[in-house]
């Protein structure tokens, strides 16, 4: 009996005949296939990575397409910046950049000596230095209040006040802002029925980049909650037990788990907010210039509207862009060369 079952262990740890026509297979052989999708070095070729990943890639299709054709298609209109373009000159925009005369960079020297533009990039640091400083830390301190919450259906709750405002138009905002703290709003009114001077927050010139920060707190602080949060959902319980069994309270728990947990997403949109410092809300900036001056709302974007387009300056307008595009990368970079000198991945690995 015993003779019988070590037969049969044998005859079954013996290998499958190979299929007729194809060589038979060694250990080696099998080997070199099981291996041979992949490079000296370990990287897989190209082409199994295709094969391996095509859903994904027709997945992606669809926004790569939309990426190409709104975004580096475009890009081509670029060469007016070197161009005394005329738009009028021919039927379509790609005779007319043929026909435009060249100029160089007699745009770029042009840049260098407005002090219109220089004013509008110190107007733009401005606020994003106010924005950075004001704004960034608020989703992060409301992220840890709503987490806190022992309820789900509260948390919930919570998590969908504050994400609300941010469906909002900037139209519906600033109105609403203006319906609050402008000459007539809500809170002059109520200092006036008390024997107090009322006052106009949105004609304010000096605390005009103060209002577009509590302004972008309002609409887009649940935006980054809803990033937050998900950080802090990812964290471990037994984390938290761990450190309760210790005898850390709330604070240290926050201060030792929580606040780690997020440093990796705090740095990433970091050197993404870094990244749009020379974008700093068009839109919004626009609807309120008129109330403020120009001296105080001037930015980049709106620079480029009123040169470009409201004065036809189509060329210096591309020149604009290309500097804030160049300089945008390049803060990019820093901001990410510092994330990596301080432990973390930030936008890609090192």
């Amino acid at each position: 009996m015993a003779h019988t079952t070590a037969g049969a262990r044998g005859a079954t740890d013996e290998k499958a005949p190979d299929p007729p026509g194809r060589p038979p297979r060694s250990r080696a052989s099998r080997a070199a296939r099981a291996c041979g999708a992949r490079e000296a070095g370990g990287r897989v070729p190209l082409r199994h990575r295709l094969r391996r990943d095509r859903v994904l890639l027709l997945m992606v299709l669809p926004a790569l397409l939309l990426l190409l054709v709104f975004t580096y298609v475009p890009l081509i209109g670029n060469v007016v910046a070197f161009q005394d373009y005329d738009p009028y000159i021919a039927d379509n925009a790609f005779q007319a950049m043929s026909q435009s005369p060249w100029i160089g960079f007699e745009h770029f020297r042009h840049m260098a000596e407005d002090r219109l533009f220089w004013q509008a990039v110190r107007n733009t640091f401005a606020i994003f230095a106010i924005q950075l400083t004001l704004f960034f830390p608020v989703p992060v301190l409301l992220a840890l209040f709503v987490n806190s919450f022992v309820r789900p259906r509260v948390r919930a709750v919570a998590q969908a006040i504050l994400y609300l405002p941010h469906f909002f138009s900037w139209v519906l905002v600033i109105t609403v802002f203006q319906q609050m703290f402008g000459g007539a709003g809500l809170v002059a009114q109520v200092l006036r029925d008390h024997g107090h001077d009322g006052f106009d927050l949105m004609t304010d010139p000096g605390l005009f980049k103060f209002l577009v920060t509590f302004e972008m707190v309002w609409k887009d602080a649940g935006w980054g909650v809803i990033v937050f949060l998900a950080a802090l959902a990812a964290v471990s319980p037994e984390l938290y037990e761990a450190a309760a069994m210790d005898g850390a309270n709330r604070w240290r728990r926050m201060w030792h788990i929580q606040l780690p947990a997020l440093r990796p997403v705090v740095a990433l949109l970091l050197v993404l907010q870094v990244g749009n410092a020379l974008t700093v809300g068009f839109e919004q900036i626009l609807l309120q210039r008129a109330a403020v001056g120009p001296s105080a709302s001037e930015v980049l974007d709106t620079y480029v509207w009123n040169t470009g387009l409201d004065n036809g300056n189509f060329g210096y307008g591309a020149a604009i862009g290309i500097v804030k595009g160049v300089f945008g990368l390049l803060m990019v970079l820093a901001a990410n060369k510092a994330a990596h000198l301080m432990g973390e991945q930030g936008v890609y690995k090192r």
